[in-house]
């Protein structure tokens, strides 16, 4: 595995080449942008799941029990951060958030190992526009019973999240913001 450093600068490099595309696009927040990110041609990269994996691990507070996001977005992140764990011996479970509960079986919210009460967990986004995805994330999880004080992002669009997760209380932090990976691309383009 690469050293942090070296790994955020070539998942920067993955995400200009992969993610960012300028155009005219609607997110999910139904607000209409000039560049769209598709964060998952990155976390479902071999090497951009890697790196992805290691920065977000190393942004972690001890004693977190696990990771945990919306489902889709989410998903390879939580797996990259959980196998990478693995491998550095300080396992980190991770969960998946439905968008809706699921309609069958044990009509479950969250999927993944169930952990003892007030577990710490940690909520992972790949882009962060205005927050309300990563927010149903933390509900669900708090409705579940565990302690959710952090939200990490790949990617800050810098169009309201952080005041967002503020506004309920949640600390937030992101590998890149859109400034940086606009720069970037600029660079390498």
């Amino acid at each position: 595995m690469l050293a942090i450093t070296e790994a955020r600068t070539k998942l920067l490099d993955l995400i200009c080449t992969l993610a960012y595309k300028s155009g005219n696009f609607i997110l999910s927040s139904g607000q209409p942008s000039s560049y769209y990110i598709n964060g998952k041609q990155v976390t479902l990269h071999p090497y951009g799941a890697l790196w992805t994996g290691q920065i977000l691990l190393s942004m972690l507070p001890q004693g977190v029990k696990a990771v945990a996001g919306l489902t889709l977005g989410a998903d390879p992140l939580v797996s990259a951060v959980s196998v990478v764990s693995a491998y550095q011996d300080t396992p980190v479970s991770a969960l998946i958030v439905r968008k809706q509960v699921k309609a069958h079986g044990t009509q479950a919210w969250i999927e993944g190992v169930v952990l003892p009460p007030n577990s710490e967990v940690v909520v992972l986004e790949d882009v962060v526009t205005t927050g309300s995805s990563a927010m149903l994330a933390v509900e669900k999880l708090k409705e579940a019973g565990y302690q959710v004080n952090l939200v990490l992002t790949l990617v800050d669009r810098l169009q309201g999240g952080a005041e967002c997760f503020a506004a309920a209380g949640l600390d937030f932090k992101a590998v890149f913001t859109i400034a940086e990976i606009q720069d970037r691309a600029a660079q390498i383009a």
